[in-house]
């Protein structure tokens, strides 16, 4: 996990600082990333910047954003699981079990701790300076609560904005390449219609094997 969630509302903060107006040596040092990021590989990082860029996470809401991104991965998993465990109560105590132990093992701690890292990298101390004053007024803070709100709802329609350009285009190539594509398929990934488990009833459970194959 990358903390893209975290990034997106960083981004956007120096967005508003950039078009606020920085100093010229913060303009020179966003020009040349690579300068800057080599430089901080080699020393360690100033005491003073990091007690600003932990100040910043703790206004961005840093640790909520890398749980959000985890109870968002956790979901695609369980997305992409379902159309491989048998559709019953067996292959959703399979789900669930996955998803625990998924999340038991994501340290989203340390994910939160690395972030300190990666902020010095991207970030001058003057940048660093210029999204806590951001962050700390009314605007930055609906930025920072609503982004996670908005992300959600760019990928549930990039999501569906996918599975339909996937169908169209696939239904145009087996048109015009019968003999090749008459038996392709996307299968059940997001976007796609794939199955929800649902429990069966004893009758229907009866009529179907506990270990049986999902249907199509």
């Amino acid at each position: 996990m990358k903390a893209v969630l975290a990034l997106i509302v960083i981004y956007i903060g120096t967005f508003f600082v950039a078009i606020q107006g920085s100093s010229q040596n913060s303009a020179q040092a966003a020009q040349n990333p690579a300068a800057r990021q080599a430089a901080a590989a080699t020393k360690p990082m100033d005491p003073v910047k990091e007690a600003d860029i932990r100040a910043l996470m703790e206004l961005v809401g840093a640790r909520d954003l890398v749980q959000d991104s985890l109870t968002t991965s956790s979901e695609q998993y369980r997305e992409k699981l379902l159309s491989t465990v048998p559709n019953n109560e067996k292959g959703q105590a399979f789900i669930n079990a996955f998803i625990t132990s998924y999340e038991n093992k994501y340290d989203a701690d340390q994910v939160t701790e690395q972030l300190v890292t990666i902020y010095d990298k991207h970030y001058s101390d003057e940048e660093i300076k210029g999204l806590l004053q951001f962050y700390g007024s009314p605007l930055g803070q609906k930025v920072a609560a609503e982004m996670p709100k908005i992300n959600r709802e760019t990928q549930a329609a990039s999501r569906t904005a996918s599975g339909k350009a996937a169908r169209e285009a696939l239904a145009m190539v087996k048109e015009q390449n019968p003999e090749v594509g008459q038996n392709a398929r996307l299968g059940n990934g997001p976007g796609n219609g794939q199955r929800r488990w649902q429990p069966r009833s004893a009758e229907t459970s009866q009529a179907t094997p506990a270990d049986a194959p999902p249907q199509p």
